[in-house]
């Protein structure tokens, strides 16, 4: 059954367990406190789909996933690194807050970038006429990533129930 939140959530319980399917293109994130469970599930897709077992889930969508007897820890340290190389502030002055103070932005406030293909891979608003507060709010909020960069969230095994695979879908 498709999730009501999200298009690409599937969800499928029973009396013994429920499991989680999130689809993103090709790629699959399969999710239970059943092994069984999601053992039958790949075994079923695998005979509709050519598919490529990655096994348990290491890095999706930017996240990178670290498995431990302890627990799950998700972190971006990754992609916030190539961020940071894109922007050129990998030895960049570190700041202690992600924004200034008070700031606000707007489409008009500041002088329009005279080169926005510096700005533009690294956001997702004002991509058609970003100004010099756009940029300069980007690269404080870079700058306060250089210090949090291995910051993430950890899940305690003994709160965490369901086994994450990952799974690809191939041709």
């Amino acid at each position: 059954m498709a999730s009501y939140y999200d298009s690409a959530l599937f969800l499928h319980r029973t009396d013994k367990c429920t499991i989680l399917l999130l689809l993103y293109v090709d790629d699959m994130i399969i999710t239970s406190d059943n092994f069984i469970g999601i053992q039958e599930l790949k075994d079923f897709l695998s005979q509709q789909f050519e598919m490529k077992d990655l096994g348990h889930l290491s890095y999706f969508l930017g996240l990178e996933i670290t498995h431990s007897t302890d627990g799950l820890y998700i972190t971006q340290a990754k992609y916030a690194s190539e961020l940071l190389s894109r922007a050129g502030l990998i030895d960049s002055k570190t700041v202690d807050t992600p924004v200034e103070l008070n700031a606000h932005l707007t489409l008009t406030r500041g002088k329009p970038l005279s080169n926005p293909s510096l700005y533009r891979p690294l956001v997702s608003q004002y991509l058609s006429a970003p100004r010099s507060t756009h940029y300069a709010a980007i690269l404080r909020i870079l700058r306060y990533l250089i210090d949090t960069l291995f910051y993430g969230l950890f899940y305690s095994a003994s709160l965490l129930l369901f086994s994450v695979h990952f799974l690809m879908l191939i041709g």
